[in-house]
């Protein structure tokens, strides 16, 4: 069974995970969306309302499971028995960081392969900053994050 997790904050979930996530579902047999617990980094969203977020938005995908984790991403895919670990790309900017996170981790794993996936075009400059500095200014942020997260996700940044 081959089974990949992919990490990341998702504060909040945007089309652009989401695109990742599905085409991740779709060659993998079991995914896991391992949503990050950062001391480093102050989240809008508490982490209850992330992971709950992002169960919403992938309940169509039978093979997606959603959890926390913190420390280390190569100690949660050992733990999971994981295969891969599935980064997302943007610009050639994110390919620096993720090719340190990458070069680190295989020091740490070697047994444990990235995977980096291409955001499709039209994801390209999508963030959870962008959606969060759209909303709290009152953008319409219906575009940039799915259906089933968008009125509370408005609401929310609005205040």
């Amino acid at each position: 069974m081959r089974t990949a997790i992919y990490p990341g904050s998702f504060d909040p979930i945007t089309y652009g995970h989401l695109d990742i996530i599905e085409r991740t579902a779709g060659i993998v047999d079991k995914l896991v969306v391992a949503i990050l617990t950062n001391t480093s980094k102050k989240p809008f969203f508490p982490l209850e309302d992330r992971v709950r977020f992002v169960r919403e938005c992938t309940r169509h995908l039978p093979n997606v499971e959603v959890m926390s984790f913190s420390g280390l991403q190569v100690d949660l895919a050992r733990e999971l028995h994981a295969d891969m670990i599935i980064r997302g790309l943007r610009f050639v900017s994110d390919f620096e960081f993720e090719f340190q996170m990458a070069s680190m981790n295989r020091s740490l794993a070697p047994d444990i392969q990235m995977l980096f996936m291409m955001t499709s075009t039209e994801y390209s400059f999508l963030s959870s900053s962008v959606v969060k500095e759209a909303g709290r200014l009152g953008g319409d942020i219906s575009k940039l994050i799915p259906p089933e997260i968008h009125d509370e996700v408005s609401e929310r940044l609005r205040k």
